[in-house]
């Protein structure tokens, strides 16, 4: 049987009673953990392998942990990041550092069962980027952001990590934080095609993505890309991204109606799985009936993806850490 097309995020540091019978009824495709579901290694554990029970299989497990402001594991147990673009702007070798990162990051990751995160960020850094992403990106030109976020994504690959490319197809000219209203981009689609559509198209390959919550009003002024069959097909046959596609969470203030209404837009445009994050259980309920089952073609892409799930390379963690910070000296 297919799975409900949701990513769900739980609410608290263990999986409560309510939760382990919603989702072996609803058996989402899979997971997505917060600051508020982290304390110290061992319990993440447990937490990730809970989850996984409550399903009867391998779910993938999401995270955001770029790095710098976005990140849900800290210090003392983890390692801390200077934002992506500060890196990038003071690393002698920029592309190794970010390398090294991500290698490190996904080794973390992997260590506590969690087998997926919310990286690269293929968005352009431009003067008017929202301060809630400018310093996350990792450049300000086509170039420089297509191959740091390949290097990203190559090192999580190679530390069993699946990367989830984002925000497809591009956040970087939205003025206003998506978290609270919808952003408007206003260049012509010319404009956009050489410019913010460029690395998500040289990244098309990779296995996951999410949409960005934005209009892009010279395409289809009346709904941001997540609930736009315009965008969804313009992702998917210009910029040529075959990957599982989830929406942007959800629960965002970008989007209007109910969580339902949302729900049943962005799979009517075409995202493949809903992200939702909150671990509202009603709302989680509203969302896993509207979303309904994956399509087979979700299916073919979800399972494409998680095919690429691996055992990580070999690596000297104390090597590599004494590199990095050689680097940024």
């Amino acid at each position: 049987m297919p799975h409900t097309a949701a990513i769900f995020g739980p609410a608290a540091l263990e999986v409560t009673a309510w939760e382990r019978g919603f989702f072996r009824e609803a058996d989402p495709l899979g997971f997505i953990v917060f600051a508020r579901n982290i304390d110290a290694p061992d319990q993440l554990r447990r937490l990730t392998a809970g989850l996984r029970d409550t399903v009867g299989r391998n779910a993938p497990i999401l995270i955001d942990q770029e790095g710098g402001r976005v990140q849900r594991m800290w210090a003392p147990h983890w390692r801390e990041y200077l934002p992506a673009l500060d890196q990038m702007d003071r690393a002698s070798d920029p592309m190794r550092a970010q390398w090294i990162r991500n290698r490190l990051i996904a080794a973390e990751l992997y260590d506590v069962g969690i087998d997926a995160n919310c990286a690269p960020l293929a968005d352009i850094a431009e003067d008017s980027t929202h301060p809630f992403l400018q310093n996350r990106l990792y450049g300000r030109d086509v170039e420089t952001v297509t191959k740091a976020a390949r290097i990203c994504a190559d090192a999580h690959l190679a530390g069993g990590v699946l990367p989830v490319l984002k925000h497809i197809p591009g956040h970087g000219r939205a003025a206003i934080d998506s978290h609270l209203r919808l952003p408007q981009v206003d260049q012509t689609r010319g404009e956009l095609e050489a410019h913010d559509f460029a690395p998500f198209k040289a990244l098309n390959d990779l296995p996951m993505g999410m949409s960005a919550h934005i209009v892009f009003s010279d395409i289809d002024p009346d709904g941001p890309a997540t609930t736009s069959p315009k965008m969804i097909d313009l992702i998917r046959k210009d910029i040529g991204f075959d990957g599982l596609l989830m929406t942007d969470d959800l629960s965002m203030e970008a989007l209007s109606g109910s969580v339902a209404e949302r729900s049943t837009a962005s799979i009517a445009a075409g995202c493949d799985i809903i992200l939702h994050c909150n671990g509202e259980p009603s709302e989680m309920e509203a969302v896993a009936k509207a979303a309904g089952p994956m399509t087979q073609t979700a299916m073919t892409r979800a399972n494409r993806a998680l095919a690429q799930r691996k055992t990580p390379d070999d690596i000297d963690i104390p090597l590599l850490e004494a590199e990095f910070e050689t680097l940024l000296s």
